[in-house]
């Protein structure tokens, strides 16, 4: 992804900004799509982008899930969250760092 697609999502979190982290847990774990047992096991992918897309595909919590995993994981993120691999989450941090104060936001 490029610094442009990443500032994009960053801005598209600010909206998420205050909503607690407990709150943004209990959001992902009842909603996420992920949460939801496959019927025939994790998606096929030729490569880790790939598997993050089809395995959050029409999640509705994709952003939260994000926004989640950036609070409390930060740059030591991994695995696959609101659609994205760990090396584009690790990518976005910067870019979500400088967007602001967040609740709840482990410093890290």
């Amino acid at each position: 992804m490029d610094d442009l697609q990443l500032i994009g999502i960053a801005w598209r979190l600010d909206r998420l900004r205050w909503v607690p982290t407990d709150v943004l847990t209990t959001i992902v774990t009842s909603d996420g799509a992920c949460m939801t047992p496959a019927a025939g096991g994790p998606p096929d992918a030729r490569d880790d982008r790939e598997f993050a897309t089809r395995l959050c595909g029409g999640c509705p919590v994709q952003d939260e899930c994000l926004e989640l995993e950036l609070r409390t994981a930060g740059a030591e993120t991994v695995g696959v969250w609101g659609a994205m691999t760990d090396d584009d989450r690790r990518a976005l941090h910067p870019h979500w760092l400088r967007r602001g104060e967040r609740i709840d936001r482990g410093e890290r």
